[in-house]
C-alpha cells in the first residue's frame, strides 16, 4: 500500500531517497518522509501531502548522510498529518522504522509498552513498533528486530535504522512486498522495483518470513530465526523508461495507448500463427489434470474481479466447465465449496493484493489447483501459485487499472483455446477462427484510440453531472462494470452498472431528464433486447451514449449519440469496448481538474485487508 525505500553506500542517502520515493508515490500520497544517520544522530524530516511538499522543505534543510530510509504513506491508523507520516522514532530516537501493512495486535503492545514509560506521539500503528525493537534492543539488532517480528501479528514490510549500529539497515517481509537492490559498494531496499532501478537491476525478492540484513558491501538474506538462506538474483529486464509518461500528460494515458502492445506481447509465443492454435508452454497441467477439473472459482478484486466475470463466460462457453467467480475478500468467509479437482484460478495486477493471497492460500489447503494470472514476475502470488500465466502489460503506474485488466482479457481468451483443445470441447475450426481474431485485436483497438476527439466531446459532456449509469447484458454488462469503476475512481462522478433487463425492477426510479445514460450493445444475440431497454431510459429523459459494433446502425435511432468498435466475435468484444470507457474517464476526470493518476482515498496495490 505504502512505498519504501532504503540505501546505504557511499552517495548522499537523500538524493537517492526521494527519487525512489518518486517512482513509488503512486502507492500512497498522504505523506511523505525519510530518516537519515549524519553520523552523529537519526536526522527525520516528514510532511504531509504529496512529495512535493517535503522536496521543498529538504531544499533549504537538507539531512546529509550516506544511510537512510524512506517512505510514502497511504493512511490506515491515524489521519494524514506529519506526526502519523513515516519514518518513525522510539522516545529516545535510537531507531528510525518505516512500514507497509498493518500490525493487528498494535493496541495490545502499545498498552504494554506505555506501562513502561514509553510515550507516543503518533495514531499510529508504525510507531509501536519502533517502541518495541528499543525495549527489546540488547547491543544487538538483528537480535532485537527477530525479536519484535515475533510478538507481531499481522502483514507488513518493514525496514530499520539505528543510531546505536549505523553501518546497517534491516528489512523484514511478512505478506507485504519488499525487494533488495544490489550494487557495487551500495546497496537498496525498496517496497517495488522501480523504486531502485536507476541505481541498479539486480535484485533479490523476499519471500514472507525472511529478512535482508545490508551493509555496504554485502546482504545476507535470512528467516526471522536467524538462519541464512541461499538465493540466485533475479535481473531486471526492462527499462526504466517504460516507468515514465513518455510525453503523454499522465500515466493513464500513456497506459491506455500501451493496450496494443501489451496485447501482442500478452499473445507472443503462446500463439502459433501458422496452425492457428494457442500453446501456453508455461502450464504444466496434464491433459489427464485438465480432465478431471470438475468446477473453476476465479478470485479476484476490483478491476481484477471484472476481468473474471468476463473469464467466467469465456471458460463456460469454451470447456463447459461450471466456473464462479468471487470477490476475494469474501472468499474465504463464505465457506466456499473447494475439492481436489478444484480449479481457482487467483487474479491479481501486482500479485500481492492481501485479499487476493489470503484467499489462495485457503484454497490452497483445501486441495485445489491453483493457477494464478497476474502482471508482476517473483511477486508472492506467482511464488505461492501451482501454475503461473504472466501478463505482459509491463510496469502500470496509474492508480486506475486500464492495460493490467486488458491483458487479463487476452489471458482468459488463451486458457479457453487452450482448455477447449484439451477438452475437445470446441473443434480445430472455432479455435483457428479465435486466434485469428485475436491477432487482429491490436490493429483494432489502434482504431478505436484514433476516435479520441470524439470520446472527449461527450465525456466533457458528463462531466457536468453527478450521476452516471451504465448498462449492458451478458459480457456488455461485464465491461459495464468496469467501465462504472473507472469513471468513479478518477473522476469521483457517483455511477453505476446495471444490468439493462433490471431496469424495469428498481432502477428507472433513478432516470429523469438529462441524465446521462452510456449503453452498450455489442453482443448480437443480445441486441434487440438491449435496444428494448435502452428505449426504455430514453422515454424517462436520459441522455444516451451508445456503444456498439461497426454495423450497427439501428442503435442510432435510439441514442444521442454512438460510437462504434470494430467487429470481432461477440465474445471478444470486451477486449475492444472498455477501451474508448477508459477514454472516457479519462477525459471526464480531466474535464473536472481531478488527480487522474492518484486518485483521492486509493493506492496502487492494495497489501491490507
Amino acid at each position: 500500500m505504502c512505498g519504501i525505500v532504503g540505501y546505504i553506500g557511499n552517495r548522499e542517502a537523500q538524493s537517492i531517497l526521494i527519487s525512489g520515493l518518486s517512482k513509488l508515490e503512486y502507492r500512497g500520497y498522504d505523506s511523505a518522509g525519510i530518516s537519515v544517520y549524519n553520523g552523529k544522530a537519526l536526522q527525520t524530516a516528514k510532511k504531509k501531502g504529496r512529495l512535493a511538499v517535503l522536496e521543498e522543505q529538504l531544499q533549504s534543510n537538507p539531512l546529509n548522510g550516506h544511510i537512510g530510509i524512506g517512505h510514502t504513506r497511504w493512511a490506515t491508523h491515524g489521519k494524514p498529518s506529519d506526526e502519523n507520516a513515516h519514518p518513525h522514532s522510539d522516545n529516545d530516537h535510537q531507531f528510525s522504522i518505516i512500514h507497509n501493512g498493518i500490525i493487528e495486535n498494535y493496541l495490545s503492545l502499545k498498552e504494554e509498552l506505555v506501562a513502561k514509560g514509553h510515550v507516543f506521539k503518533s495514531e499510529t500503528d508504525t510507531e509501536v513498533i519502533a517502541h518495541l525493537i528499543q525495549s527489546l534492543y540488547e547491543g544487538d539488532m538483528e537480535q532485537a528486530v527477530q525479536r519484535a517480528v515475533k510478538k507481531m501479528k499481522g502483514a507488513y514490510a518493514l525496514v530499520v535504522l539505528s543510531k546505536s549500529e549505523p553501518d546497517k539497515l534491516i528489512a523484514v517481509r511478512l505478506a507485504s512486498p519488499l525487494i533488495v537492490g544490489v550494487g557495487q559498494g551500495e546497496n537498496f531496499i525498496g517496497s517495488d522495483i522501480p523504486a531502485i532501478l536507476e541505481y541498479t537491476r539486480n535484485v533479490y525478492i523476499l519471500n514472507d518470513g525472511e529478512m535482508a540484513v545490508l551493509t555496504r558491501n554485502d546482504v545476507q538474506l535470512k528467516d526471522v530465526e536467524g538462519n541464512s538462506i541461499s538465493r540466485e538474483i533475479y535481473h531486471v529486464d526492462w527499462d526504466i523508461v517504460t516507468a515514465e509518461k513518455d510525453g503523454y500528460d499522465h500515466f493513464m494515458l500513456k497506459e491506455i495507448h500501451e493496450q496494443p502492445k501489451g496485447y501482442r506481447d500478452t499473445m507472443g509465443s503462446r500463439i502459433q500463427s501458422d496452425q492457428h492454435k494457442v500453446d501456453l508452454k508455461e502450464l504444466t497441467l496434464s491433459k489427464q489434470q485438465i480432465e478431471s477439473i470438475d468446477r473453476i472459482h476465479i478470485v479476484a478484486c476490483g478491476t481484477a474481479y471484472h476481468a473474471g466475470l468476463v473469464g467466467k463466460q469465456v471458460l463456460e462457453s469454451m470447456t463447459r466447465i461450471p466456473v464462479e467467480v468471487d470477490v476475494a475478500s469474501e472468499y474465504r468467509y463464505r465457506n466456499p465449496i473447494i475439492t481436489n479437482n478444484t480449479l481457482v484460478i487467483i487474479v491479481s495486477q501486482s500479485g500481492e493484493t492481501a485479499d487476493t493471497l489470503a484467499a489462495l492460500r485457503e484454497a490452497k489447503s483445501q486441495g485445489a489447483t491453483i493457477l494464478a494470472i497476474t502482471n508482476v514476475v517473483g511477486s508472492s502470488v506467482t511464488r505461492e501459485a501451482d501454475q503461473v500465466l504472466i501478463t505482459w502489460a509491463g510496469p502500470e503506474i496509474a492508480v486506475a487499472s486500464t492495460k493490467a485488466y486488458t491483458t487479463q482479457l487476452i489471458t482468459f481468451y488463451l486458457l479457453g483455446c487452450h482448455f477447449a483443445e484439451v477438452l475437445e470441447t470446441k473443434d480445430e475450426q472455432f479455435i483457428a477462427e479465435v486466434v485469428s481474431a485475436l491477432q487482429v485485436l491490436p490493429e483494432q483497438v489502434e482504431m478505436i484510440l484514433s476516435q479520441a476527439e470524439d470520446i472527449k466531446r461527450y465525456a466533457e459532456h458528463i462531466a457536468q453531472h453527478d450521476h452516471v449509469f451504465f448498462l449492458g447484458r451478458g459480457l456488455d454488462f461485464a465491461v459495464a462494470q468496469e467501465a462504472s469503476l473507472k469513471l468513479k475512481e478518477i473522476s469521483y462522478i457517483h455511477s453505476e452498472a446495471y444490468a439493462a433487463g433490471e431496469l424495469k425492477h428498481g432502477t428507472l426510479a433513478l432516470i429523469e431528464e438529462g441524465t446521462p445514460v452510456v449503453a452498450i450493445a455489442t453482443q448480437e444475440d443480445l441486441f434487440d433486447k438491449t435496444v428494448s431497454n435502452i428505449q426504455e431510459v430514453v422515454a424517462r429523459g436520459a441522455d444516451v451514449l451508445g456503444l456498439s459494433t461497426v454495423g450497427d446502425e439501428e442503435l442510432v435511432k435510439s441514442v444521442n449519440q454512438l460510437l462504434f468498435i470494430p467487429k470481432t466475435l461477440p465474445f471478444l468484444t470486451p477486449a475492444l469496448s472498455i477501451i474508448p470507457l477508459q477514454l472516457l474517464s479519462y477525459y471526464a476526470a480531466m474535464a473536472r481538474g481531478t488527480d487522474v493518476d492518484k486518485p483521492r482515498n486509493l493506492a496502487k496495490s492494495v497489501t491490507v485487508e
